[in-house]
């Protein structure tokens, strides 16, 4: 006897019925396939984009066998380990004598007979570009030789092949605005060179650099210094040399070790890849080793297991109505004697069926798209992908996960069909059921114990409770679903005709309903859940980001001494070509007794100006010193905050030094400085300052409405006119200043303790001198306005020097929110389509009794947009409800990990938010369902249809 009666007539008959009923097969296979989709091509991007212990040799070495380098110890025994990274001398060996450094060590020498190499240099330069002047990196390497194969490409034009000549990478090109055969000239021993190539870096699409031949720049350069003192030499890395081993042969182990004896270091492919064993390494009794396996985060569980529970709730609808359009197959297989179980797996090998078929087409959907959208996703990433890497059980194991899931998602349909009399299933009859008074009570059970159980994984960091906890809350919102959109038919009694109808159609046809709604939400809560995450995270960055200026602003500084002479052409330079608004902000630094930044050789040999911090309560920060551990463990992250942000702790743990004012943080300016750079619009302090008060912006240095100012009028023997001025021994003063402290915000300005007016400083016997000037930026300067300013600045005398904004160097937190935002709309889009004409075809009875009334056809057309409308609404709030359960889970165990950080640190922020992405919410809330409901009623057909209704 078959252990398995019935199984393959059902197959059969789930074959012809998905055969028969293409349209919603398709629609089925669909909702299977499109997550398998997803996760197939995140998994061929993540794989691929990863690179391999070749690629990475690849890299790095192109197709050469080694890299040999000499070290900073000089021609002594060295050991290293296989990896070619860690290296030392040997273990008890007696350190290399100055002497020993110095002597040169003979890297060729070092070489496997019969090798050939390149070698390689590099060194910054200033070069001129189409829009004035940039900074780079200019390596002298053959770059056309067979040996660097996969490590540098040509994109465009030819290799150079003269000295004169040389390649840029598709980057430096773009942003330089140069062309092939333009000249490029290296500043300060003005080298010039036509460009004749353009090359890209496969594992680094971002490099910013150029390519000459060896001896074509550093040498040339080196002769024209030791001719004109006036240009600075050039400041090359240590050569290196790429080595091609004897063919056949490579470079091996021995041949490594060899060159330890020489005082090589040698990186090897051949030994990378195939390690010696510990047993024949020197070193590895030294090297304690490290695991590189990392843990799975509690993100990428989480959304694992509800990426599950969304293909499950996606298909359910699906399979739902097809048994229900079925009913009369179903009701035949019951009168010819078979069982409840029989049909039962009639329904469940429909969902087999279509599950293998949308598994497989998932997957080859992803194969397909990864492939087509490759270049995109390379220039994203960075990197150029050396193979699609394809690991065989992962694949299977997706495949495998939509077969499943998709009879899963056929399991609740298959119970419902089998508790169905052959009486109603024949007749066409769905009976009258009440609803369950018992599930909503589970739901809302099921509902509060998720939250509790994620909640508790949060805050004891365990990812299975995390997981375990928000997949049990989705679970219960969906229980409540049947009963929340009852309730939505209340809500249609004020409304015009057709809402009104699809309120109360949805709430009559719960068992329609409720399934098209929890595939939206299940659409939704992965999105949310994720998009929360992110923004939240972007935030505890935004948050630890230290900006070297005050955001919208530029500032000019002179560099060198007596460049505040230069200062008006470098300012007139800047107002030029820089996109900036409104007039400059000028500004000056102070200094007591000699100036430290020309007398610093000497040992005493300047002045000293300091702004005295009172200690206390308001003016010591508690979080440092004695008793800030034990205050640590009695504060909550918000408490430790508002501490960190106090005035009294912004300078203890991290301070930013700049505009030429040293650890005093003193500037010499007007109210434009306070307009300008540090944002405080204050009438009161710019009267201050008019009237020679300081404006002091960190309240922890005042006491009583004073700061004391401590000044060191030490002067050196060489600043003979200072010297002459000021005879006899150093002295110290101690002055207390009136100033206007601000409001406390102004604590964290990037650079600047206090604003004082120049004869106040003059009035204290304070040295002065003009340094600069801020701008505030209309928007953020192109390369091209940047590359402009420099030059006119290096017209101008180069005795100045532009300070930009270090914000364009954040995280693109922005770009992937935005990414996640029109992924959830595409979606929930395409969830409420499908799920909408699902409810449609299941409805056809009760469309065309519409029309059978008499209703104009417009109104069949707005019913089906309305519908659309509610079910995709409907299911994006309660997915948006459903979403931040793991999000704020998850934010837990990252606030339960910072807070721990924090109090063996007390310095350290522990500072965890939860930021809503209100956008991503908008667009999914207000655009996404709107937009669902016009494509439905467009794509709705008006046309009378009179049909016999059957039954």
């Amino acid at each position: 006897m078959s252990p398995l009666p019935g199984w393959r007539a059902a197959f059969r008959i789930a074959r012809r019925d998905a055969a028969r009923a293409k349209g919603r097969s398709a629609l089925v296979v669909a909702m299977i396939a499109l997550p398998v989709l997803g996760v197939t091509a995140a998994d061929l991007t993540y794989r691929s984009a990863l690179p391999t212990k070749a690629e990475e040799l690849t890299a790095e070495l192109g197709s050469a066998d080694a890299r040999f380098m000499s070290t900073s110890v000089g021609p002594v025994k060295l050991q290293q380990m296989p990896d070619g990274i860690n290296w030392s001398t040997p273990e008890g060996a007696p350190d290399p004598t100055p002497e020993e450094q110095a002597q040169p060590v003979d890297v060729p020498a070092a070489f496997p007979e019969g090798s050939r190499y390149l070698t390689e240099r590099s060194v910054p330069a200033s070069v001129t570009t189409r829009h004035g002047i940039a900074d780079t990196e200019v390596s002298e390497l053959r770059i056309s030789d067979a040996m660097l194969h996969g490590r540098i490409e040509l994109t465009d034009g030819t290799y150079p092949r003269k000295p004169d000549e040389i390649a840029a990478t598709s980057d430096f090109v773009k942003a330089a605005g140069l062309s092939i055969g333009d000249s490029v000239t290296v500043r300060g021993p003005e080298l010039t060179y036509t460009l004749t190539g353009t090359v890209e870096l496969p594992a680094d699409l971002r490099a910013d650099a150029l390519y000459a031949l060896p001896g074509s720049v550093i040498d040339p350069w080196q002769k024209a210094a030791d001719r004109d003192k006036t240009i600075l030499p050039p400041q090359p890395s240590d050569p290196k040399w790429l080595v091609k081993g004897p063919a056949g042969a490579g470079v091996t182990w021995q041949d490594i070790l060899a060159a330890n004896e020489r005082g090589v270091v040698v990186k090897s492919r051949q030994v990378a890849l195939n390690p010696p064993p510990d047993s024949e390494v020197p070193m590895s009794s030294m090297s304690s080793g490290y695991s590189t396996e990392a843990e799975t985060t509690a993100a990428v569980l989480t959304v694992a297991a509800m990426a599950v529970l969304e293909i499950v709730l996606l298909a359910g609808p699906a399979f739902a109505v097809g048994a229900r359009r079925s009913r009369r197959q179903l009701g035949l297989v019951g009168s010819c004697g078979g069982s409840r179980g029989q049909v039962r797996a009639v329904v469940l090998a429909g969902g087999a069926v279509l599950g293998a078929v949308g598994a497989v087409a998932g997957v080859g959907a992803g194969f397909g798209l990864t492939a087509l959208f490759r270049p995109m996703i390379e220039d994203f990433t960075g990197n150029r992908f050396g193979e699609l890497t394809v690991r065989p059980w992962e694949i299977l194991g997706i495949a495998a996960l939509g077969l499943v899931t998709g009879v899963l998602a056929a399991l609740a349909p298959a119970i419902v069909a089998g508790r169905q009399s052959v009486l109603e299933s024949l007749t066409g009859r769905r009976g009258t059921r009440r609803s369950s008074r018992v599930l909503p009570v589970i739901g809302v059970i099921a509902l509060t114990a998720g939250v509790g159980v994620a909640v508790y994984g949060g805050v004891a960091g365990d990812t299975v409770f995390v997981a375990g906890g928000s997949v049990l809350a989705e679970l219960g919102v969906l229980a409540c679903i049947p009963v929340i959109v009852g309730f939505l038919g209340r809500l249609g009694r004020g409304l015009p005709l057709t809402p009104r109808m699809a309120l109360r159609d949805a709430a009559r046809n719960r068992g329609r309903t409720a399934p098209a709604v929890a595939a939206v939400m299940a659409a939704v809560a992965g999105s949310v859940a994720i998009a929360t995450y992110t923004s939240s995270s972007a935030a505890q960055h935004a948050y630890d980001f230290e900006p070297n200026l005050t955001p919208g602003t530029v500032a000019l500084a002179a560099s060198g001494i007596g460049a505040d002479a230069e200062l008006p052409r470098s300012r007139a330079a800047v107002e030029q070509n820089y996109p900036v608004s409104g007039r400059p902000a000028d500004f000056g630094r102070v200094w007591a007794g000699s100036d430290c930044s020309v007398y610093y050789e000497e040992e005493n040999g300047c002045g000293t100006l300091e702004l005295v911090k009172p200690t206390g309560k308001g003016h010591s920060c508690p979080l440092k010193g004695k008793g800030a551990e034990e205050l640590a463990l009695r504060l909550s992250a918000d408490e430790h905050k508002r501490m960190m942000n106090s005035p009294a702790c912004m300078d203890e743990n991290y301070t930013m030094v700049a505009f030429g004012t040293g650890e005093h943080k003193i500037v010499i300016g007007g109210a434009d400085v306070l307009d300008t750079y540090v944002k405080l619009d204050d009438p009161a302090a710019a009267k201050a300052l008019a009237d020679g008060t300081p404006v002091l912006l960190n309240s922890a240095y005042a006491k009583n409405g004073e700061v004391t100012l401590k000044a060191t009028h030490l002067y050196s023997d060489r600043d003979e006119k200072n010297r002459a001025r000021h005879p006899g021994k150093a002295r110290t003063t101690t002055d207390r200043l009136k100033v206007y402290v601000a409001p406390d915000r102004f604590a964290a300005t990037p650079g600047i303790r206090m604003v004082m007016p120049q004869k106040t400083a003059e009035r204290l016997g304070l040295h002065v001198e003009d340094y600069g000037s801020f701008y505030a930026l209309g928007r953020d300067a192109t390369d091209a306005e940047a590359q402009a300013a420099y030059a006119a600045i290096d017209q101008a005398g180069n005795r100045a020097y532009l300070m930009s904004s270090n914000e364009r160097f954040r995280t693109q937190d922005d770009t992937i929110l935005l990414i996640l935002a029109l992924f959830a709309g595409v979606v929930t889009l395409g969830a409420a389509a499908i799920t909408t004409g699902l409810s449609k075809a299941d409805a056809e009875a009760d469309l065309t009794t519409l029309s059978a009334v008499g209703a104009p056809p417009g109104v069949r057309r707005s019913l089906s947009g309305f519908q659309c409308l509610v079910v995709a609404l409907t299911g994006v709030l309660l997915g948006t409800v459903a979403g931040l359960v793991p999000a704020v889970a998850l934010r837990l165990t990252d606030l339960r990990a910072a807070l721990e950080k924090m109090r063996e640190d007390p310095m350290q922020s522990a500072y965890t938010p939860i930021v809503m992405p209100w956008e991503t919410v908008g667009l999914l809330a207000l655009v996404v369902p709107v937009l669902a409901g016009l494509l439905a009623a467009a794509l709705t057909s008006s046309r009378l249809t009179l049909a016999r209704r059957a039954g």
